[in-house]
């Protein structure tokens, strides 16, 4: 899904809060696509073919996308669910829709566009619905800027002057399953968002523009080198926590939230960096604890027989080093040597005083030779 690196329905809050973190995002590298996202844009490309097509929603299990796949659990748990909210929004099955649209401002906002779950009309309501599919954070419909800009940049696009030709009212819909989020608010109300849009946008452009911390910071990528919530945390370290008034104790709560969100990003960013092969002061890569595998189970499974019982071997698969060990000693016996085989789950940033050895990027680091020849 393609989305505009000025601004788009996913940054319009950031971007009109804090117009100074556009050119701090542009400083970040590529975001890595997480499992949830990937998710997520599977369950948003499923559902518009459902509705573009002929086929039942079954018909796309096995779907996939980014390595996630459609499965009955996903089916039933995210897709019906959104599926069940249309027709309720829907019941007597009269609204003409259009899915994954491109809609844009034109010369009024250059380059600034962003794609829409699903516009729609019915009777003379215009709708503009986003679907979410992820839980952790619940989403509002009322004041939304994500749908507000799908809004305006949909009034100014062609192809989609249909929806709100005549229509007297714009309604709002957020479906995160098994929820729905209405809210219903008028032309005017667009056109002024419109307008902050726009302005921010210019100031967004303006080597001093506003940075300013606030719960649109939750997503944005360029917490890590941002100069106020680096300022946030080294006034956190300087605070004493004990004496903090009572009064204060819930604020002190919302700045952790931010700042735990920004230690988790700046972390990220650490370990995206080493594995580049980037080095940072004090740090380095080392691989996660590791745990014994057997190299061949089949030759495991025979070994560990000759000297206990089936039972104590096999359960659901066959147990693993740690067990078969511990089953072992019980005998007075030691595991058979070349079983296993230490595998690490990954790798983990570290102290420099940490006693494990650095991680050897042995493939980027050939990569980066080869290159040099060529």
């Amino acid at each position: 899904m393609e989305h505009s690196n000025i601004v788009g329905g996913s940054t319009a809050k950031r971007v009109m809060h804090c117009p100074g973190s556009v050119k701090l995002v542009r400083q970040m590298p590529p975001q890595g696509f997480s499992k949830y996202a990937a998710e997520g844009t599977l369950l948003h490309h499923v559902i518009s073919e459902v509705l573009e097509s002929e086929h039942a929603p079954a018909y796309f299990l096995g779907r996939e996308h980014a390595g996630q796949v459609l499965t009955e659990e996903l089916l039933d748990e995210k897709l019906l669910p959104a599926l069940a909210a249309l027709n309720d929004i829907d019941p007597n099955v009269e609204l003409r829709f259009a899915v994954e649209t491109r809609v844009g401002f034109g010369d009024l906002l250059p380059g600034v566009f962003g794609s829409t779950d699903l516009l729609g009309r019915l009777g003379d309501r215009a709708i503009v619905l986003d679907w979410k599919f992820g839980s952790g954070v619940a989403v509002t419909a009322e004041e939304n800027e994500q749908l507000m800009f799908y809004a305006a940049a949909a009034m100014r696009t062609p192809g989609v002057e249909w929806v709100f030709e005549g229509a007297k009212e714009i309604e709002c819909i957020i479906v995160q399953p098994p929820y729905i989020r209405r809210w219903v608010t008028s032309f005017d109300r667009i056109r002024q968002f419109e307008r902050e849009l726009v302005y921010a946008v210019k100031l967004a452009g303006r080597d001093d523009a506003t940075l300013k911390v606030g719960d649109h910071c939750r997503w944005c990528t360029a917490k890590p080198i941002c100069p106020l919530m680096n300022g946030a945390a080294q006034r956190a370290l300087q605070t004493q926590i004990a004496a903090l008034p009572v009064e204060q104790i819930s604020a002190a709560l919302h700045t952790a939230d931010l700042l735990e969100q920004w230690i988790s990003d700046v972390r990220a960013l650490a370990l995206q960096s080493l594995r580049e092969g980037t080095t940072l002061s004090g740090f380095k890569l080392v691989a996660k604890q590791s745990r014994r595998q057997w190299v061949d189970e089949a030759q495991a499974k025979a070994a560990l027989l000759a000297h206990l019982p089936e039972s104590d071997v096999i359960e659901t698969s066959l147990v693993s080093p740690a067990q078969a060990e511990k089953k072992l000693k019980k005998l007075k016996l030691p595991l058979p040597e070349g079983l296993t085989v230490a595998v690490s789950s990954g790798d983990t940033l570290a102290s420099v005083d940490d006693p494990r050895p650095p991680v050897l990027l042995i493939g980027r680091q050939l990569a980066a030779a080869l290159s040099k020849l060529v």
